[in-house]
């Protein structure tokens, strides 16, 4: 639904995870990508695996976001940035769990 469809290409964006998570409940993140419009942070492995998505208006100063998520277990954590122009990029981090947050 977020890409409508359209291709994505990897790069052009960052999401900063740690390696390790000791407790799956609150797991730190920050993602951005320069000239983006909106981001997606995505987690497949949860339960329900949009974790949320950031919108950037013309006046914001950067298109960055930090957040805590939850995440059930070892997992890729994915970032989708729609960009000024349309396109839209790609890229995962994974994520180890030790403790999982969901139910594990």
């Amino acid at each position: 639904e977020f890409t409508g469809g359209a291709d994505v290409v990897e790069g052009g964006i960052t999401i900063d995870a740690p390696e390790i998570a000791e407790n799956g409940n609150t797991v730190p993140i920050a993602v951005s990508a320069e000239g983006a419009t909106a981001i997606m942070v995505i987690a497949a492995g949860n339960p329900n695996p949009n974790v949320a998505t950031f919108n950037f208006g013309e006046l914001a100063g950067s298109a960055s976001a930090s957040t805590r998520i939850r995440l059930a277990g070892t997992q890729d954590v994915m970032a989708v940035a729609k960009m000024a122009d349309g396109s839209f990029v790609k890229t995962s981090k994974n994520v180890k769990v030790t403790i999982g947050g969901c139910g594990g």
